[in-house]
């Protein structure tokens, strides 16, 4: 009676061995199995990458694929600044753009980062200056160029604006001032 064979405890596989080829007769063929639970491991990991990347895949298709037209984003941005209105937060800066305007596009991380600074008391809302549903807005403020942030009190009663802007460091200095003017007391 033999002995069954053991696999060898290394285990070589070159490039060209031919799996067909080895068999339990042939001393170069060495199988591994790994165990169950790090194949359980491993399919799971395979199936939440795969969920992932179809994920995200799928959210830059839509973003991508799903481009607002001009009366749909005007309402977008109207339904934000409705909702700051009446949130009870102490102030609200409206930022006036234009798609077209690069310095507009360079302020739009400053704008974010000013926002995340400052979310416990204060909204910003951004709004298309070329779109004709925010001609009223446009008119009220009495807004003439781009960008434009004016600064409202929670009652949406303008308090300040920034000038005509000459430069991006202007315009930031300007959204500072803005933001330094009615933030709260620490």
């Amino acid at each position: 009676m033999n002995p069954p064979k053991q696999n060898p405890l290394i285990c070589f596989k070159w490039p060209w061995d031919n799996i067909t080829t080895q068999t339990p007769q042939n001393p170069n063929s060495c199988k591994f199995e790994t165990p169950w639970l790090f194949k359980s491991m491993l399919s799971l990991t395979s199936l939440a990458s795969n969920l992932i990347t179809s994920i995200s895949k799928s959210q830059i298709q839509l973003k991508y694929e799903r481009k607002l037209n001009g009366e749909q984003q005007a309402e977008l941005e109207q339904r934000a600044f409705a909702c700051a209105l009446s949130s009870n937060k102490e102030a609200t800066v409206l930022e006036f753009y234009s798609p077209k305007c690069r310095l507009c596009s360079s302020l739009v991380g400053f704008v974010d980062e000013i926002e995340k600074r400052n979310e416990d008391w204060l909204n910003v809302v951004m709004a298309d200056a070329e779109n004709d549903m925010w001609l009223p807005e446009l008119l009220h403020y009495d807004v003439r160029y781009v960008p434009c942030f004016v600064l409202l009190d929670k009652n949406g009663m303008a308090l300040a604006k920034t000038g005509v802007p000459s430069s991006r460091l202007h315009v930031v200095a300007g959204v500072s001032h803005l933001v330094k003017m009615k933030s709260p007391q620490r």
